[in-house]
């Protein structure tokens, strides 16, 4: 044996005598021989050196106190043999026949003195009995905690308190201070022995995954029944229940419950211990199996009133970890994925339950979940349906998408020949989409045309050529296709047909066209009547056929639902119904954002809402009309304010589009200035200015030719081209005078504005072609007819005013202006504005 392990069993001998420890079992099994003894004697020699000295210094300590009892009992002393001596005297005296009143005071007062004194000596007697009992309890604290009989050594603790506190003696004293400091620090220990046996019962290895909690331990004097009973006398039952929850979390329910790792371990009570092992599926019935062993494992061990305490801080971070990690992210978007979420749904009702029965309280929470269920569903419905068509609209617009809008109506032979002459497209400002309107007003940009005979005759047939009615290049795209069938003839149905196109519905063009249909119908009444059929292509973005889709969805869903009232989701019913109206909303709210990042957004985004609101309506239409739906469902569907809002929100997308491009072109021809009038502008100046106004109509136009139907194209370019041409007639009659250069230079100017008629002709137009670009500008005549006024004499502009269509677009007024500002006021010119204003009007229209 080595000297190392010779001083291990010095020590241990120290140790049992000291404290009665007992050695370790690889020392009292070590074999021991005589000349092991010296050194092990020569360690109790130590020991008892250091004890002796140890002693010494409590002795020198204490010297004082002891010093000072010694001489109060030398005190004590005398005064017992003073009073015997006095006891003495008394009774001898009292034998005495002859005593004075003297004598007699003097005795009293020494038996008053007596009784003080005896007093005094229980008092004291009470008090040393006292301290002892409590030095007495607190030695057999100390024994109890030696041996690891805890609860007696907390039992004999309180009683030491309890007789410390009855202690006839100031708490200021040295000795209750001394007695004080004692208990406290029995207190400490006993703690610590007491952790030391929590933790030996309560066993949690984090790096390997196991968790042993036992009931009790051969090495161990208390059970756990005991320790919780010592916790309860400490105050520490929730402390030690946070720990041994979050020692849990940590060692088995995270690794276990992690949804972010590819596989996850099981658990398994293998020889009293939860451990975990293998790979567990990753399903909510097998988390709540894992559960349901680690909490049956507790409730078996833990005593009653642990259990409680666990679940109170177990509860609040294990409830919701489980719905906002594994329960909700499995909850469907659709019924058809209800299968597994229904299975869900119930072992989550079996996973409560049996919590219930182990004792644990908290779970309301999940409870509620489960009961909630059909809400939990429609708000996962509607975040699902709200955050698709934020992301769809943030993958951008996306291929586009041709739609050919077909209209047919019955209309007469006369009235369809007549229909054509005139002008199948409106012509009050950007409301384009009004001649396919119903009925509805549609927002303009609030200019109106003024309707002109020569406008509805002379070119009627440009407005054919705008639908594409008699082209030979054979797009059916644009085409009229008449129905040689045959129909009854029936003048109602002939006006309603004209009606439901929108014609008729501008101010004056509906007198004309009105009259026209009417005579018609007058001098035939008998002619037959054959379908018209009206055709036009434009193009949609890839929005709104998935939100069509989603809508569809879920209307479908709410519909399964109604009919369905055994279904567990089927109080969601009206929930989804009102679900599209949020995702219109939606749809409205985010669009023009991200349609705005694209190229000719803006007419897009009136294509597609326009796309929607007429695909609802037909979709509500179908639907109301369908067999296999319940009366409730649909009486539920409401989509009819829906249409009408989208048509609102088409036509603010549109009008938006087009005061953007009005107030650019606008700029570019001097903003607020006049574009004729603008200093240090010479005349190539201004022309720049005007070919940059041009370019930008033609790109726009060339933009807005992939986006938009025909008709609307001719109607927004043409509402391009009349901001263009409105600006510089205004500009020219605020001039204060126009000599003959300025008036070469502004008939330049709008020489290089009309060459747009280009964009109104056909494809494949020859030159000899009359575009249509007066139907869709009101003021394009107006410029034209000002630079015919600019490059002529006085008698010119007397023909154009008198056999001429000048008074068509120029008042009497504003032609007398313009003579004012070109010629020089003299006979002659007075002469020929007194004619021209002799005839106001000289077609004879008024």
């Amino acid at each position: 044996m080595t000297d190392i392990e010779t001083g291990r069993i010095g020590h241990a001998l120290v140790d049992f005598a000291l404290h009665g420890q007992f050695p370790d079992e690889d020392i009292s099994s070590s074999r021991l021989d005589v000349h092991h003894l010296a050194p092990a004697l020569e360690s109790l020699a130590s020991a008892k050196s250091k004890l002796e000295a140890d002693i010494h210094v409590i002795n020198e300590d204490t010297a004082s106190d002891v010093s000072q009892w010694v001489a109060n009992a030398k005190s004590l002393e005398d005064d017992i043999n003073r009073t015997r001596n006095w006891a003495s005297d008394i009774v001898r005296r009292s034998e005495a026949p002859d005593v004075s009143g003297e004598t007699i005071q003097d005795a009293e007062d020494k038996v008053s003195f007596l009784h003080q004194e005896s007093a005094y000596n229980d008092q004291l007697h009470n008090a040393l009995t006292s301290i002892k009992r409590v030095g007495k309890l607190l030695d057999e604290v100390e024994l109890a905690r030696d041996e690891r009989r805890i609860l007696q050594s907390l039992r004999l603790l309180e009683e030491s308190w309890t007789a410390l506190d009855k202690v006839p003696v100031s708490k200021s004293c040295r000795v209750m201070k001394l007695l004080d400091i004692r208990a406290f620090e029995l207190k400490s220990t006993v703690h610590d022995v007491l952790d030391h046996v929590w933790n030996s019962l309560v066993q949690i290895d984090v790096p390997n995954g196991q968790l042993i909690v036992a009931k009790s331990r051969e090495d161990e004097e208390m059970s756990l029944a005991d320790a919780a009973i010592g916790l309860k006398a400490y105050k520490e039952v929730d402390k030690k229940m946070s720990e041994l929850w979050h020692g849990l979390e940590h060692t088995l329910i995270r690794p276990r419950a992690s949804r972010e790792l590819e596989g996850v371990p099981t658990i398994r009570n293998e020889n009293s211990a939860l451990k975990l092992t293998g790979n567990a599926e990753k399903t909510v019935s097998s988390l709540f199996q894992d559960l349901e062993i680690v909490l049956e494992y507790l409730s078996e061990r833990l005593p009653e009133e642990l259990v409680y305490s666990l679940s109170s801080v177990m509860m609040p971070d294990l409830v919701p970890y489980i719905i906002t990690t594994w329960l909700e992210p499995e909850v469907p978007t659709s019924l058809n994925d209800m299968g597994d979420f229904q299975s869900n749904i119930d072992a989550t009702e079996s996973f409560c339950t049996r919590v219930g029965v182990l004792g644990y309280s908290g779970i309301e929470e999940l409870q509620e979940w489960v009961q909630n269920v059909p809400r939990v569903w429609l708000a996962k419905c509607r975040e699902t349906a709200l955050d698709s068509i934020r992301t769809k609209l943030s993958q951008g617009l996306g291929a586009s998408k041709e739609i050919e809008r077909v209209e047919t109506q019955t209309v007469s032979k006369e009235e369809g020949r007549k229909l054509a002459q005139d002008t199948a497209v409106p012509v009050n400002g950007d409301s384009w989409d009004s001649a396919w309107d119903d009925g509805d007003d549609v927002a303009n940009d609030g200019h109106q045309q003024k309707q002109t005979p020569s406008q509805g005759v002379g070119e009627g047939d440009d407005g054919a050529d705008a639908w594409g009615w008699g082209d030979d290049d054979g797009n059916e795209a644009n085409t009229a296709v008449a129905d040689t069938q045959p129909k009854p003839s029936d003048p109602t149905d002939e006006d309603d047909s004209a009606d439901a196109w929108g014609w008729g519905d501008e101010d004056d063009a509906a007198g004309v066209t009105k009259e026209t249909s009417t005579g018609a119908q007058s001098t035939q009444p008998t002619n037959s009547t054959h379908e018209l059929t009206l055709k036009e292509t434009y193009n949609i973005s890839s929005m709104p056929e998935p939100v069509i889709a989603l809508i569809l969805a879920l209307l479908e869903d709410g519909a399964h639902l109604v009919g369905n009232d055994g279904n567990r989701m089927a109080a969601a019913a009206p929930g989804l119904f009102s679900l599209p109206t949020l995702v219109l909303a939606m749809f409205r709210a985010v669009s023009p954002h991200y349609y705005s990042l694209h190229a000719g957004g803006n007419m897009f985004l009136y294509n597609d809402a326009t796309y929607l609101a007429e695909q609802l309506s037909d979709f509500t239409e179908k639907w109301k009309s369908r067999s296999d739906l319940a009366p409730r469902a649909k009486t539920m569907l409401r989509l009819d304010n829906e249409v009408k809002a989208l048509q609102s929100f088409a036509t603010r997308a549109y009008s938006s589009e087009m005061a953007t491009c009005r107030t650019i072109i606008r700029d570019l021809l001097g903003g607020s200035q006049s574009l004729l009038q603008q200093d240090g502008l010479d005349s190539e100046d201004l022309q720049s200015q005007v070919d940059n106004a041009i370019s930008y109509v033609r790109t726009t136009a060339a933009s807005w030719s992939q986006i938009l139907a025909k008709s609307a194209w001719s109607q927004a370019v043409g509402s391009l081209v009349d901001s263009i041409a409105s600006k510089v007639v205004a500009d020219v009659m605020d001039l204060a005078g126009i000599g003959q250069d300025d008036a070469y230079n502004i008939a330049n100017l709008i020489a290089r504005i009309t060459e747009l008629d280009d964009l109104f002709l056909p494809p494949g137009a020859d030159k000899n072609a009359i575009p249509s670009t007066s139907e869709y500008a009101d003021s394009w005549l107006r410029l034209k007819y000002l630079s015919e006024v600019l490059q002529s004499n006085l008698q010119d502009v007397k023909f154009l005013w008198l056999e001429s269509e000048l008074g068509l677009y120029f008042t009497v007024d504003e032609v007398v202006e313009l003579i004012g500002l070109s010629f020089v006021d003299n006979a002659r010119t007075r002469e020929v504005v007194r004619e021209i204003q002799g005839r106001p009007d000289p077609r004879g229209l008024a």
